[in-house]
């Protein structure tokens, strides 16, 4: 890269290594946009990767919760427990293709971005659409398979062995600040 003396108004350009300007806040902002949601995604690859390369330690995770053996003794909400293996995989193997189609969004979606990065404001909005979608199919997988069905119904949150609610709140807070900085709307700066 390399700086070149502006023409329009005297203020120095950062020029790419093929020619095209990149210029102030709203460059910037965009790179950040893209390259968050591609972190996002190398996120999900990684977390695909280890539930299908060491599927039983995760499928432990899920069998657990699901028949709540590790809830407070005594509990009322014991009817809930589902005690099918088969059930648990199909739980399981649900939320790994959740992962996967989200970390396949995200990517695609970051891609979209840095192609659209000298593009109009209208442009990079519209190539935002399906990191938009990756993003709010993830921010959904935490809240509702983690935070609702397993924190919530299956009482997850008794548990000192097989609590996952304190990840799951994480990783819905960082894809969710994620999701609202794509969403940030910008300007067109008059030349």
């Amino acid at each position: 890269m390399a700086l070149q003396q502006g023409t329009r108004l005297g203020a120095y350009e950062i020029i790419s290594p093929i020619g095209a300007a990149f210029t102030g806040d709203t460059m910037t902002l965009r790179i950040s946009k893209a390259c968050l949601v591609a972190a996002v995604a190398l996120y999900y690859t990684l977390v695909v990767l280890n539930n299908c390369t060491d599927y039983g330690t995760n499928y432990q995770f899920v069998r657990h919760v699901m028949m709540m053996d590790t809830t407070f003794s005594g509990n009322h909400g014991m009817w809930r427990a589902i005690h099918s293996p088969f059930l648990h995989k199909v739980f399981y193997d649900g939320i790994i293709l959740w992962e996967a189609v989200t970390m396949v969004l995200c990517w695609l979606g970051s891609l979209r971005m840095l192609r659209a990065l000298r593009g109009s404001v209208a442009a990079f909005h519209k190539a935002s659409r399906v990191a938009v979608a990756g993003l709010t199919l993830g921010l959904l997988m935490w809240l509702v398979a983690f935070l609702a069905i397993g924190g919530e119904w299956f009482l997850m949150w008794q548990s000192q062995t097989w609590n996952g609610q304190a990840v799951a709140f994480g990783m819905f807070t960082v894809t969710g600040v994620v999701l609202v900085l794509v969403l940030l709307p910008e300007r067109e700066i008059p030349a």
